[in-house]
């Protein structure tokens, strides 16, 4: 199983495991609630793991542009 985490805005790939046995706990995932982890993690129908998450780059574009989270797909 891969866990890929993958910017929300941009799509840029920005981290990747390749661990099998990988708990929820060391991922610090137990600390998300169930709606929270509905929209952040998606599964593949191979097995593996999407983290939707917000790379430095758009965090930062969005912290100077407050007014782009307003906007469907902010940065592309």
């Amino acid at each position: 199983m891969a866990i890929q985490y993958v910017c929300r805005h941009c799509r840029t790939l920005i981290g990747e495991l390749e661990q099998r046995h990988v708990s929820d706990e060391l991922l610090g995932f137990h600390f998300l609630t169930p709606e929270e982890r509905q929209s952040i993690i998606s599964y593949n129908p191979n097995g593996d793991m999407t983290v939707n998450v917000v790379c430095d780059y758009c965090k930062e574009a969005l912290d100077n542009n407050p007014e782009l989270s307003l906007l469907a797909s902010p940065l592309q």
